[in-house]
C-alpha cells in the first residue's frame, strides 16, 4: 500500500509539530473518507520502526473503527506487532502495537503499562472536561509514562455546547489541519454532495433541547407523523429518480422503522439499521445495501462512524439537529468516490443546511448562551438547489439569481479594501502555458478568463514532494472532469496541449493569498 500525497504530507505534518514542541498534544483534523486509518497506519509504522522500543496504543469507540485500523496495519505492514483488545471482537491482546476499544480497556492503564504514544480516532468523543473513560485511562498512563504523547483524529475539532476542542480543560493543545475538504473534492479523491431545499421542511417548534441537541423522544413525537412520512418518501423517490443507493438518517428508532414502513409501502426495497439490530443481521443488511440487493437503508444515526458504502448516491436527512458532528459525519456517508454517480444528493427535510452552513465553511458550535446568525446559503428559485451566497449562477441549473441591492462595504481587519475574502468568478476560458520558476525549474500555469479578470494557477509538476503529488492529483481531476487522457503527466507539452482543448471550469472560487489570488476549487456544469 503506498500512501497517497496529502496522506504523507499529513504524517509529515504531524512529526513537524511535535518537533517543534516538546510538550503538548496535538489534534489533527481530516476530513471523512481522507483515509485517517492510514495516516494512523503509517504513523505506527514509521514510528516502531525508527524507535524500536516505542509502544502505541489506538482507541476508538466503535469494533467497525477498530477493524478498520487493524485492518489498514496490516496492508501497509504485515509484520507489525499488533495486538486487539476488544471485548466486541472476542480479543484482549497487548502487543507494542494495540488497537483497543475504550470500553473494554478504560479501567486496564496497569495491565497495559508504558506507553509512548497514544491515537484516538474519533477524538471529538474525549470529555472537554477532566473526566470520562478516555480521560481516567489516559491520566492513568500518564501516571505510568509521564511523557506519554497523544494524537487525536477527527473530521470535526469540536463539541456540541462547548466548542473547540482545544478549549480548557481541554486534552489537546494545538490544532492542525493538512488538508481541507474542498481539496480533496477539487482532486477527485471525494465526490461532493449537492443539497436540495425540500418542499417538506420538519418542523421544530416547541421541541426542546438537552445537551445542546434537540430532545430525542420530543423530536420524534413532533416529526414523525404519518403525513410527514409519506411526504418525505413521496419527494425523495421522484428527486432520486434514476439514484442506486439511498441512506436515511432518522430522528429515532420509531422513526427509522415507520418511514422503512413507508418506503416497503410505496414499493421500494428497504431496511432499518439501528442500535439494537443484532451484528450478524445488520452486516447481512448491509452487505445487501452495497451489492445494490436493498435501495434504502433507514437508521437512527447509528451508521455516521465506522460504515463505508461508497455507491451512496443520496442521503436523505430526515433528523433536525444542533450537533456539527451529527451533521457533518452524515453527510460524509455520500461523499466516497463511486462508480454510479458524480455526486450525492443531500435532500435536507430537516434543515440542516441553513442551520450549520456549507460544510466546507463551518464555524465550531456555539458554547453555552452563545447567539448566531443564518448560515450562509441561499435557495435556488428554479431547482431548489442549496447554493454558497456568494455565487450569482446556480451551478447546477445555470439560473442567474437577481442582482444583490447596492449597499455600504464595511472595511475589516485583515482586508483593506472590504473585499470578502471568498469570490467566486464564471470562467470564460482558460490557457494553459509553460513557466520557469526563479527556483530554474519548470511548471505548468492555466491562466483562467473571468471578463477583464484573469487568475493563474501553478502546477508543479516537476518540484517533488507534496507540490508535485498535488499537481499529479490536480491533473488527475482535469482529466476525468474534463473528459480526456493524458499518457505522461510529467511530459509538460502533452499537459499543456491536451489541456488547452479541454472543456474549461464554468465556475472557480478564489481567495486572497498575499497580494495574490489563490484558486480554491473548480465547478464544471
Amino acid at each position: 500500500m503506498q500512501l497517497r500525497g496529502y496522506q504523507q504530507h499529513t504524517v509529515n505534518e504531524i512529526y513537524r509539530w511535535f518537533g517543534e514542541h516538546d510538550e503538548g498534544n496535538v489534534c489533527v483534523v481530516l476530513p471523512t473518507g481522507s483515509g485517517k486509518s492510514v495516516i494512523l497506519a503509517e504513523i505506527c509504522r514509521d514510528a516502531v520502526q525508527t524507535w524500536t522500543d516505542q509502544r502505541i496504543l489506538i482507541l476508538s469507540h466503535v469494533k467497525e473503527l477498530l477493524e478498520q485500523d487493524a485492518e489498514r496495519i496490516l496492508d501497509l505492514w504485515p509484520e507489525a506487532p499488533l495486538g486487539i483488545y476488544s471485548a466486541g471482537l472476542n480479543r484482549k491482546e497487548l502487543k507494542q502495537i494495540t488497537v483497543a476499544g475504550i470500553q473494554s480497556i478504560r479501567k486496564r492503564a496497569c495491565d497495559i503499562g508504558h506507553v509512548d504514544l497514544a491515537i484516538v480516532d474519533e477524538a471529538h468523543l474525549i470529555s472537554h472536561k477532566d473526566e470520562g473513560g478516555y480521560r481516567n485511562l489516559l491520566n492513568d498512563l500518564r501516571e505510568i509514562n509521564p511523557a506519554l504523547r497523544v494524537i487525536g483524529l477527527t473530521a470535526t475539532p469540536y463539541r456540541l455546547g462547548h466548542g473547540l476542542i482545544t478549549d480548557p480543560p481541554a486534552i489537546f493543545s494545538d490544532i492542525i489541519e493538512p488538508v481541507k475538504l474542498k481539496d480533496l473534492i477539487d482532486e477527485g479523491y471525494l465526490a461532493p454532495l449537492r443539497s436540495k431545499c425540500m418542499d417538506l421542511l420538519l418542523s421544530v417548534d416547541g421541541v426542546g433541547k438537552r445537551g445542546g441537541d434537540f430532545i430525542e423522544e420530543a423530536l420524534q413525537k413532533k416529526i414523525n407523523t404519518a403525513e410527514n412520512n409519506a411526504a418525505i418518501v413521496d419527494q425523495t423517490l421522484k428527486i432520486a429518480e434514476g439514484r442506486r443507493s439511498i441512506l436515511v438518517f432518522c430522528a429515532g428508532v420509531n422513526h427509522a422503522y415507520a418511514l422503512r414502513d413507508e418506503f416497503l409501502r410505496q414499493g421500494e426495497t428497504a431496511e432499518a439499521v439501528l442500535g439494537e439490530t443484532p451484528s450478524d443481521e445488520r452486516a447481512k443488511v448491509l452487505e445487501d445495501f452495497k451489492a445494490g440487493k436493498i435501495r434504502v437503508v433507514t437508521n437512527n444515526s447509528v451508521l455516521t462512524t465506522g460504515f463505508d458504502a461508497p455507491d451512496t448516491d443520496v442521503i436523505v436527512m430526515a433528523r433536525p439537529t444542533e450537533s456539527t458532528v451529527l451533521y457533518v459525519q452524515s453527510s460524509g456517508r455520500g461523499m466516497r468516490p463511486k462508480e454510479n454517480a458524480q455526486d450525492c444528493l443531500y435532500l435536507d427535510f430537516a434543515g440542516n443546511v441553513r442551520r450549520h452552513g456549507p460544510i466546507t465553511e463551518l464555524l465550531p458550535p456555539r458554547r453555552k448562551g452563545e447567539q448566531r446568525g443564518e448560515a450562509p446559503v441561499k435557495v435556488c428559485e428554479r431547482c431548489q438547489e442549496f447554493v454558497p451566497i456568494a455565487l450569482r449562477v446556480c451551478p447546477a441549473c445555470g439560473w442567474e439569481f437577481p442582482p444583490p441591492p447596492p449597499k455600504k462595504f464595511k472595511l475589516h481587519n485583515d482586508d483593506i479594501m472590504g473585499e470578502d475574502r471568498k469570490r467566486y468568478l464564471n470562467v470564460d476560458g482558460w490557457q494553459w502555458r509553460r513557466y520557469l520558476t526563479n527556483s530554474g525549474k519548470e511548471c505548468a500555469t492555466v491562466t483562467y478568463y473571468s471578463g477583464v479578470q484573469s487568475v493563474i494557477e501553478y502546477v508543479l509538476l516537476l518540484h517533488g514532494g507534496y507540490p508535485e503529488q498535488k499537481a499529479l492529483s490536480l491533473i488527475s481531476t482535469f482529466e476525468r472532469r474534463c473528459g480526456v487522457k493524458i499518457n505522461n503527466p510529467y511530459d509538460l507539452d502533452e499537459v499543456i496541449e491536451v489541456l488547452n482543448g479541454a472543456q474549461y471550469p464554468s465556475i472557480i472560487s478564489v481567495e486572497k493569498d498575499g497580494k495574490y489570488d489563490r484558486v480554491t476549487g473548480r465547478l464544471w456544469n
